[in-house]
């Protein structure tokens, strides 16, 4: 959905928190997706939620966080993108582990004015995200304050024994990425440079906008036992892999000119200049790709792409314990130890 200019938030007259739970509740409310989740056998209206998972299957529980201000910008990212993308963000940990969502619980504090026209445009998006996703809302809060809060908490479902856990990583695994990094640190900055409300033309902010968790290519390399260990990059490569390593007890070795990197924007009169590629790819956050290791020579192999998403195998794991990026330099190769650089809330905010 383009948004070129935001309408007027006002809220509408008498609005409650009964009536903005009804509101909650009847734009969540789709068959097909009531459909797709039988395991949520109560839902919204009742003090809880109850959720009876398969037989076979392990539940997995996750919550995330999307805050005005640290996440997303009130005058900036449309409100359909804050709803699509704040559970779009939370399902990623579950693609991360190979499982499947199933429902998921959401809690939102929001001002007076913005019960109206946001709040309508903020649930749609969300719904969008509920039905794509095949995760239906069981349950939540809501309460009013100044600044807008989320909280999502997502419950999902993978087979017992193949949760793909970050811990798995053993030295000689191969180490794989999915599309391309970077890019959606390329939207954030691009959107901050923009005047006004932004619309979603540009790939690199609709990457940052509306991000696509890989549950396919998760649930595939867990039911195939293709991957030892797994981790969605949220927060940079840089930052990610070193949490893997460290789960793991192992480092890591890879290679300048085998990351996915975006393409540099051009030179723009006025403009901030941007980080190169390289930088992107390692400490730009946002990408929700996944990054898994792979035993070498194991049969099926990974492949090259998986339903049209390129996977690229970016290095190999090593005894450790340091995360170690070669860089080509005329004849040499540059090793320099990684430190984590990406997203990190207590750390100064780039």
């Amino acid at each position: 959905m383009q948004i070129g200019v935001f309408p007027q938030f006002m809220p509408r007259k008498s609005q409650n928190e009964d009536a903005i739970l009804a509101r909650i509740s009847d734009r969540s409310r789709s068959s097909e997706s009531q459909a797709a989740t039988p395991s949520v056998s109560l839902g919204i209206g009742d003090d809880a939620a109850l959720f009876q998972p398969k037989p076979g299957y392990e539940t997995i529980l996750t919550c995330d966080w999307f805050l005005e201000k640290t996440h997303f910008l009130r005058k900036k990212h449309p409100p359909d993108a804050v709803g699509w993308k704040c559970l779009a963000r939370a399902i990623s940990d579950v693609a991360a582990m190979g499982g499947t969502p199933r429902c998921f619980l959401l809690s939102l504090a929001l001002p007076e004015t913005h019960t109206g026209r946001w709040l309508d445009l903020f649930l749609g998006g969300l719904r969008r995200a509920s039905r794509k996703f095949q995760c239906v809302l069981a349950g939540g809060d809501t309460t009013r304050r100044n600044e807008i809060l989320i909280n999502i908490t997502v419950v999902g479902e993978v087979r017992v024994g193949h949760a793909v856990l970050r811990s798995g990583a053993r030295e000689g695994d191969l180490l794989y990425v999915s599309s391309r990094l970077g890019e959606a640190e390329l939207g954030l900055r691009t959107l901050r440079q923009v005047k006004g409300p932004s619309g979603s033309n540009n790939p690199a902010m609709r990457k940052h906008l509306y991000p696509q968790p890989r549950l396919a290519l998760g649930r595939w390399l867990a039911e195939k036992r293709l991957a030892t260990s797994m981790i969605d990059l949220s927060d940079g490569l840089s930052t990610d892999l070193s949490r893997l390593c460290k789960a793991s007890g192992v480092g890591a070795l890879i290679g300048a000119d085998d990351l996915p990197c975006v393409k540099q924007p051009g030179a723009r009169k006025g403009r901030a200049e941007f980080p190169s590629p390289i930088e992107l790819a390692l400490n730009g956050g946002d990408d929700y790709e996944l990054l898994f290791t792979s035993r070498r020579g194991v049969l099926p192999a990974v492949p090259w792409k998986f339903r049209g998403l390129p996977i690229h195998p970016i290095g190999h794991v090593t005894s450790g314990p340091n995360v170690v990026l070669a860089e080509s330099g005329g004849r040499l190769l540059n090793l320099r130890v990684l430190s984590p650089g990406g997203w990190d809330p207590f750390r100064k905010r780039r």
